[in-house]
């Protein structure tokens, strides 16, 4: 089967890291002009779903399920205070956060959804193949 790339594809850690930018720069200019995210970093988070599905090795589909949403978490906590020129104040940057969690919520269990159901169809088919 040939897939949208030629050689092996993204490692675990490749998924990661393209998965963590991507989302982080979306996000950055998302808070840059609107102070919080939306629907355009759900989108892109979306895109890095079906990325790391598509471009990741055989092996990677647990990897590019479970890291867009902690991504996405770690790029707001980082993001929100500093693009975002709000301060340090916890309570500020929790209810950001919350309102943000909230914004791109549908995406993110949309997204994972999906993930999940590719995992589980792709190990079901190795376990079929391997008895």
């Amino acid at each position: 089967m040939s897939g949208p790339i030629k050689g092996a594809g993204l490692t675990k850690p490749g998924v990661v890291i393209l998965q963590f930018i991507f989302i982080a720069f979306i996000a950055m200019i998302e808070i840059f002009f609107r102070s919080n995210v939306g629907f355009v970093t759900g989108f892109a988070i979306w895109a890095c779903y079906y990325g790391g599905l598509v471009y990741g090795r055989l092996g990677t589909t647990y990897v590019a399920v479970v890291n867009p949403p902690i991504a996405f978490g770690l790029a707001a906590i980082l993001l929100l205070p500093t693009v975002g020129g709000l301060s340090l104040s916890p309570s500020r940057l929790g209810v950001d956060l919350v309102s943000g969690l909230a914004s791109v919520a549908p995406f993110l269990i949309s997204g994972a959804a999906y993930g999940w159901w590719r995992f589980f169809q792709e190990n079901k088919g190795l376990l079929a193949r391997s008895a």
